[in-house]
């Protein structure tokens, strides 16, 4: 799963972006956990509270911005896992991480890939997060499932993968990442 790929980014779908120079990126860590307690694989997801000030609403992962205090971004991870959803210490088994995504917000994205085996009491941090979900890895596999749509941004308009689920609509960065799991998958 370590092995070297192309990073992602939100704007790969508008190449006439013009990032600026020098610009900063802050790490994060997000956890890409796969639920195969009950035989069929699944990608647990959080919708985000509709009272955060940055991307409410939104569907995500369990995730964060890197802290001083954490070894690496896949600590980060795993700690944003553990505070977002309870996913307990030790239980995710990391089989490693997929290429960084930069997002439009300024931070250099390590998804983080990871095994659950067992089932546990997911407990939602409520400032956060207002719902926990999963989606069969299958569905996130397939390449067909993604489309790509557009809205107005800043003045211009802007392009980005989508991967609907039922009442889901999973996309942007979120998307993005799977999209770059599925396309691995189909490498395999």
């Amino acid at each position: 799963m370590d092995q070297p790929g192309q990073e992602s980014s939100d704007f790969d779908l508008n190449p006439g972006t013009v990032l600026p120079a020098g610009r900063k990126l802050r790490s994060a860590g997000v956890l890409v956990a796969v639920s195969v307690a009950d035989g069929v694989p699944k990608v647990i997801l959080t919708k985000r509270s509709s009272a955060l000030k940055h991307h409410p609403g939104q569907i995500a992962f369990a995730g964060g911005k890197q802290d001083p205090g954490d070894a690496d971004v896949t600590a980060t991870a795993l700690r944003e896992a553990y505070e977002e959803i309870g996913l307990p210490i030790g239980l995710a088994q990391v089989l490693g991480v997929l290429p960084c995504h930069e997002t439009v917000t300024g931070f250099r994205v390590t998804p983080v890939v990871a095994v659950l085996q067992q089932n546990f009491a997911i407990v939602p941090e409520p400032g956060e997060v207002a719902e926990v979900f999963t989606v069969p890895l299958a569905h996130l596999a397939n390449p067909d499932n993604y489309l790509i749509e557009s809205r107005f941004w800043r003045g211009a308009r802007r392009y980005y993968y989508v991967v609907p689920y039922g009442p889901y609509y999973v996309w942007g960065a979120t998307a993005r990442m799977l999209r770059g799991l599925a396309e691995r998958m189909a490498r395999v």
